[in-house]
């Protein structure tokens, strides 16, 4: 990169997102993996509910470590339906007459 303009604006750019606390780095995997890691490294920036869950998954996979017991008793009481008192009951019906 000789173009001194080119290298500033390139250094404007990693400065920006350092500010946003995006850092870069090199990783060596498979070729194969390219589309995968980017896509992966893509959700992970946005930073919101389903990059944590990504996290959590991630970690828990590399770590080895057995998924907690009652995860889902725990997802199912952080519903926003819990308390809602909904009433899910549907009347029984026979169906209708068919000529064959």
């Amino acid at each position: 990169m000789s173009n001194s303009a080119q290298k500033r604006a390139l250094d404007n750019y990693r400065s920006r997102l350092t500010e946003r606390g995006i850092a870069r780095f090199e990783i060596q995997a498979l070729d194969a993996d390219r589309d995968l890691l980017r896509s992966l490294a893509r959700k992970l920036r946005e930073d919101g509910p389903e990059a944590g869950q990504l996290r959590r998954t991630i970690q828990q996979a590399v770590a080895g470590e057995p998924p907690k017991a009652g995860g889902i008793l725990a997802a199912l009481r952080r519903s926003p339906l819990v308390g809602a008192d909904l009433d899910l009951s549907r009347p029984r019906e026979e169906g209708r007459k068919v000529d064959l």
